[in-house]
């Protein structure tokens, strides 16, 4: 396992080899908006499956993925329909998780069978900076254990799985708070699943 501390690589030197480091295959954890992340490429499938028996992550809940663009939802989601556009439109980067139908090509580790994938642009982060110079989607799966509390440092990272992942990008103590609010808009009305930091009121139509 190799760490990377920001603060002494600059970030474009940083993201440049977690890029490579995803393409390879590698499990890579980097600091978000609110707590630390675990990323992967989203077709690579040995990946996928290694991420998923580290985290002891029951298969029947699906993995989320961040991308940098809307540009890339087609490759992940089979439609975006009008009410998701004004959504994206108006919280996105930021903490808002959209459901989207998903492409029946996409892995069984990140729909986990229900045929839908769940997707954000994170708000300004290590993270954010990550999925635009990727240009592909990543997992975005908190770094914890099931059951345990989201790793908010790379200590807790570290001690949560040593040398289970491959890369760590130490940004130092990230914000915590609320996790993202999950929104359901594969129909014709949003379901949110999880308020989180974007309160439901904000969400309504008018």
């Amino acid at each position: 396992m190799l760490l990377i501390r920001t603060e002494e690589i600059i970030r474009k030197q940083a993201l440049q080899y977690v890029v490579k480091m995803l393409r390879n295959g590698g499990i890579v954890a980097y600091p978000t908006e609110t707590f630390y992340g675990l990323g992967v490429k989203f077709n690579k499938e040995d990946s996928l499956r290694k991420l998923y028996d580290i985290k002891q992550r029951p298969e029947e809940k699906a993995m989320p993925l961040i991308i940098g663009s809307k540009d890339l939802l087609p490759i992940v989601a089979i439609s975006v329909n009008i009410t998701a556009m004004s959504l994206m439109d108006r919280f996105w980067p930021g903490p808002l998780t959209l459901i989207f139908p998903a492409k029946e090509n996409l892995s069984g580790y990140i729909t986990a069978g229900t045929h839908k994938v769940a997707v954000r642009i994170p708000g300004e982060s290590f993270a954010l900076h990550l999925a635009k110079i990727a240009n592909f989607p990543i997992t975005a799966t908190s770094a914890n254990p099931s059951g345990m509390t989201p790793a908010r440092d790379a200590e807790t990272v570290i001690s949560y799985f040593g040398d289970k992942i491959d890369l760590i990008i130490d940004g130092g103590l990230t914000a915590g708070g609320l996790p993202s609010t999950i929104v359901d808009v594969t129909g014709d009305e949003i379901k949110i699943l999880r308020e989180g930091a974007i309160k439901k009121e904000l969400l309504t139509f008018t």
